[in-house]
């Protein structure tokens, strides 16, 4: 009996805006063909993330123009999802394996992109639905991507506040330490923590799940919460925050307007998914600002977390400079392609049958991620 030819995998250059990510790297293209894949990658796909055309070849993986590494492909990988227009070359049924966005909170989503996938008989696989469970955890492509987020976050805030973060005591003067609040205590949330700290700041940080506190604590900052406003946890599933009552809601706004008065640097990553981001700081708090004062807006692509925030550009309000990056994971390239790449990996290793020669889902996680199917869309959140 003949084995089953190699699954013949192809990585695509991104396309959208601002997207410097690339979704296999030689280390992955690697174990990839170690599986019994074929890889193919579009010239140019890595270049900025610093991975050569050169460098996948010396993996082991074929490389040329989009239309010859599609040719025949059974799995397509993006970071970003590829214009389903773009995939006629592959075969009938191939997975798209990428964030696809499909609730249109991105520049490359969208509802029509999916109906797209499946008038074209794609079976899309949207990774940012990967269920938040155990054995998926290394396949978590939002948790990878938003601990690089929260991370550069606080860097950017830094280089753009005009003093420095840590206590400096020199025979000139004594220079306070920068007061951070991190609003958010998710996985970007905490690595913002983290980082803060790491700098010298004095950090505090608030979130609508009161089991947060203990992990505010454990990184050495200060927990900021709503008291006296009882059954109020804010624990949603998967793990993601919820909606508040308008009596917690109330409660939060006040607190939280006579702690950022005091702040220096503010990091906002709140963020539910399918929806627009929530409003946690209003133009009347930024007024209440020290001028010079900084805040990041994480949630700034999907409308933002705080009034008046617009991605990529620098606004300032009452001498408050507010800012947050359209695609900030992109910001660090190399590191954030890495990590990205490996979540794939993970997750494809994870269910490749040897005697099929390709992967084969089970019913938890394919039934959770799978968009498109047979030019349907099958998801539940969608239909």
């Amino acid at each position: 009996m003949t084995a089953p030819q190699g699954q013949r995998i192809a990585v695509l250059k991104e396309r959208a805006t601002g997207e410097t990510r690339v979704s296999a790297t030689p280390e992955t293209v690697k174990k990839l063909i170690a599986l019994g894949a074929r890889v193919a990658v579009e010239s140019g796909a890595g270049i900025a993330a610093s991975i050569s055309d050169e460098d996948y070849r010396a993996a082991g993986a074929e490389v040329g123009l989009a239309d010859a590494v599609l040719a025949g492909a059974d799995i397509v990988l993006g970071v970003q999802g590829p214009d389903p227009a773009q995939l006629g070359a592959a075969k009938p049924g191939a997975w798209v394996v990428a964030t696809l966005d499909p609730f249109g909170q991105g520049p490359a989503g969208g509802r029509a992109r999916v109906d797209a996938y499946a008038a074209a008989g794609i079976e899309a696989l949207a990774m940012e639905f990967m269920p938040r469970i155990t054995r998926a955890q290394s396949m978590d492509v939002l948790s990878s991507q938003s601990n690089l987020a929260g991370y550069k976050a606080v860097i950017a805030a830094a280089d753009i506040y005009g003093r420095a973060f840590p206590m400096m005591m020199t025979a000139a003067g004594t220079i306070s330490a920068a007061k951070c609040f991190v609003m958010g205590v998710g996985v970007a949330g905490l690595q913002a923590i983290a980082t803060a700290r790491r700098l010298g700041a004095q950090v505090s940080a608030t979130d609508v799940r009161s089991a947060t506190k203990e992990q505010i604590l454990s990184l050495g900052a200060k927990p900021i919460f709503v008291e006296n406003v009882a059954g109020i946890e804010g624990e949603g599933s998967g793990g993601y925050a919820t909606e508040m009552s308008e009596e917690y809601q109330k409660a939060q706004a006040e607190l939280v307007s006579s702690h950022i008065a005091k702040q220096d640097i503010v990091i906002t990553t709140a963020l539910i998914p399918g929806r627009p981001a929530p409003r946690l700081i209003t133009q009347a708090q930024i007024a209440t600002m020290k001028a010079g004062s900084v805040i990041f807006d994480l949630a700034a692509p999907q409308g933002g977390n705080v009034e008046g925030s617009i991605a990529d550009e620098v606004v300032e309000k009452h001498g408050v400079k507010i800012i947050g990056y359209a695609n900030t994971p992109a910001h660090l390239p190399a590191d954030a392609s890495a990590l990205y790449a490996r979540n794939l990996l993970n997750f494809l290793s994870a269910f490749w049958d040897k005697e099929a020669g390709k992967p084969v889902l089970d019913e938890e996680i394919g039934d959770a991620i799978r968009l498109t199917r047979g030019g349907a869309v099958v998801n539940a959140r969608l239909l």
